[in-house]
């Protein structure tokens, strides 16, 4: 479960994102491995536009003004979510920064990593493409 306001105040629950691959990333701004990956996550969304595909980016028990000042550094597009008590961080069992799940369509997480990753490399973007083809309708042939 995951149900968390963006910057801006609107309400962003991984159940409304049925159907997606989703990665879900727990951050913070003080973390230099965050920092790092980032571009790599918006350079992977740019990669898939178009796919059923999403980035939720918690993060974890900073202040809007410090999350702020953290996107006018690292400039992205996706929702950056406020788990400002870190509850989520804990329910979701994170001790290491960062932290990401890739979600599957069906909303089960089929990848965990621990620590900063190269988002928009080949075999990552390979593997996310799994996850589209496997929640992919099949056609059956009558007579087969």
């Amino acid at each position: 479960m995951l149900k968390l306001e963006d910057l801006a105040g609107r309400p962003h629950a991984l159940e409304d994102y049925r159907n997606q691959v989703v990665l879900v990333n727990f951050w913070a701004s003080w973390c230099a491995p965050c920092i790092i990956e980032m571009p790599g996550m918006q350079r992977l969304k740019e990669k898939l536009a178009g796919r059923p595909f999403t980035i939720l980016a918690v993060n974890v028990r900073e202040t809007p003004a410090a999350i702020w000042k953290f996107h006018k550094l690292v400039r992205v597009d996706f929702p950056l979510l406020l788990d400002r008590e870190g509850r989520a961080a804990e329910d979701w069992g994170i001790d290491v920064y960062p932290s990401s799940f890739l979600v599957d369509p069906e909303g089960r997480i089929r990848y965990t990593a621990y620590g900063p990753r190269q988002w928009d490399a080949p075999e990552i973007i390979k593997s996310i493409e799994e996850l589209f083809r496997t929640s992919e309708p099949r056609l059956e042939t009558a007579g087969r």
